[in-house]
């Protein structure tokens, strides 16, 4: 009988903290909810990630939770000093343990918001080069030109040089041929003009150009720089190259190439 009386007189001595303390939770619960949704139709207007948008809305939610445990426990009486002093000492230790993931996190933050590249954009970055297939936290995804995935860590990519190969729409082609210095220097560069006017996927605008870039020292070297969409370009660098070796073969311009000349001894 003493001990129920001791358990009854707690209860009625701690019942109205564990009331405030249970009151606390369920509508610390209830505005930690509206609170993510909140945080979530803010960060959908100003056009955030999706994945960005699930992980700061989580953070967001787990941050709360842990600042409601802390003062409900605080309510029944818990002394929370020591309790908040090893949740920074963990923080830091989990900190330190993760700098690398962290700085990728960061990075992965920073494209989303800032959105350098988005995915189907072909970029090269880390000494890679490939169509952006998914941009996670901390990694992004390319499919590399023969096919192959490439995964570079975003910290690495945010702090680099990204270049965006997409964004402009058009690209220009930059190849050079090489003439014999017998060949006339007009002739070549009409030649050379007709060629790339002549394909389909050329664009007219910008014009492309055709110059004397070089005099090398076995051949007269013509910049020809025609321009077309981002996506033709492989078409356009092949198709030109291979026109242009034709259309010198059938204007009689010679293509200077190494000669094996074999000197015969006399007996």
């Amino acid at each position: 009988m003493e001990y129920i009386k001791k358990l009854w007189f707690l209860i009625l001595e701690f019942s109205p903290q564990i009331l405030i303390a249970l009151a606390i939770l369920i509508i610390g619960l209830f505005v930690i909810s509206l609170a993510t949704k909140l945080s979530r139709r803010i960060m959908a207007k100003g056009g955030l990630d999706i994945t960005l948008q699930k992980f700061l809305s989580n953070l967001v939610n787990w941050t709360l939770k842990i600042l409601l445990f802390i003062v409900v426990i605080s309510k029944l009486g818990i002394e929370t000093t020591s309790f908040a002093a090893i949740l920074a000492a963990a923080g830091l230790a989990v900190g330190l343990a993760l700098q690398g993931s962290l700085s990728n996190f960061a990075g992965g933050v920073l494209i989303m918001i800032f959105k350098p590249i988005k995915i189907g954009d072909l970029i090269e970055a880390q000494g890679e080069i490939g169509v952006v297939k998914e941009i996670e936290i901390f990694t992004t995804k390319l499919t590399g030109l023969s096919n192959k995935e490439i995964i570079i860590p975003n910290g690495s990519l945010s702090n680099g040089n990204i270049v965006n190969y997409t964004t402009e729409g058009t690209r220009r082609v930059d190849l050079v041929f090489g003439v014999g210095y017998d060949s006339d220097i007009k002739k070549t560069k009409a030649v050379l003009m007709d060629v790339i006017t002549s394909h389909p996927l050329v664009l007219q605008d910008p014009s492309p150009t055709v110059n004397v870039s070089e005099l090398a020292d076995s051949s007269i070297n013509f910049a020809v720089r025609p321009w077309c969409k981002t996506e033709d370009y492989w078409t356009v660098f092949f198709d030109v190259t291979e026109n242009t070796k034709e259309a010198l073969d059938v204007a009689g311009i010679e293509i200077p190439y190494p000669h094996q000349v074999e000197i015969h001894k006399k007996d």
